[in-house]
């Protein structure tokens, strides 16, 4: 485990978005999410969806071209494609529930070996809850993606068996991209599908501590 490079958060957005089909609604979550926005393929017509309202929009604004009227749910600087529209919130939070989002992109604290994802409190004394519209993207849309690092800054894993923080939503997430590896996940556990050059499937059992299918 010498020689393994884990991926920078660019080269996660970037491996996200290339599985993102052309023709897709998307919705891409607060914090590191975002960044696939940067990344989608110029063959691909994807449509991202904002929850405060906006359809359409494009990759992240230039430095100094920052139209600060025209932001996503994270309060980031976007920008609109041709085409693109707002509309009132309530209605993205319809569009979401409604099954109409194809893809989100979450962040998460934990996510079970079966698909359970918990990303808005840690539960710790003085954490600030804030669950948006984690719940409704993550039970309302047709697949769930998760972008996060493997591992805590204390080295904890964050895929697990069970989640110990309180809960999204049960058996929502399909996928998992990481800094060291990709996993698919569900009922039947989870499945490794990629690794960084130098990572064993023997190394991430043991650094994570979960079952895992190769």
């Amino acid at each position: 485990m010498t020689n393994m490079k884990p991926m920078s958060r660019d080269q996660m957005a970037a491996r996200v978005a290339q599985d993102i089909p052309d023709g897709a609604y998307v919705n891409l979550g607060i914090g590191l999410p975002t960044k696939v926005a940067n990344y989608l393929p110029a063959d691909r017509e994807i449509i991202l969806q904002s929850e405060n309202g906006l359809l359409g929009m494009g990759p992240a604004p230039a430095a100094g071209e920052e139209d600060w009227e025209l932001i996503n749910a994270g309060k980031q600087a976007v920008t609109l494609l041709t085409g693109g529209c707002y509309f009132h919130h309530a209605d993205s939070f319809a569009m979401m529930r409604a099954g109409h989002i194809d893809i989100c992109v979450l962040g998460a604290f934990q996510v079970s070996v079966t698909g359970d994802l918990a990303n808005w409190h840690t539960g710790e004394p003085g954490a600030i809850p804030a669950v948006g519209g984690a719940m409704d993207l993550a039970i309302g849309a047709r697949q769930t993606f998760v972008m996060m690092e493997l591992f805590t800054k204390q080295g904890e894993s964050k895929l697990v068996e069970t989640c110990t923080y309180p809960l999204t939503g049960l058996h929502c997430v399909s996928r998992i991209y990481t800094d060291l590896a990709v996993f698919d996940v569900g009922r039947e556990g989870a499945r490794v599908i990629e690794m960084v050059d130098g990572l064993t499937i023997a190394d991430l059992r043991k650094r994570t501590g979960v079952p895992l299918a190769a």
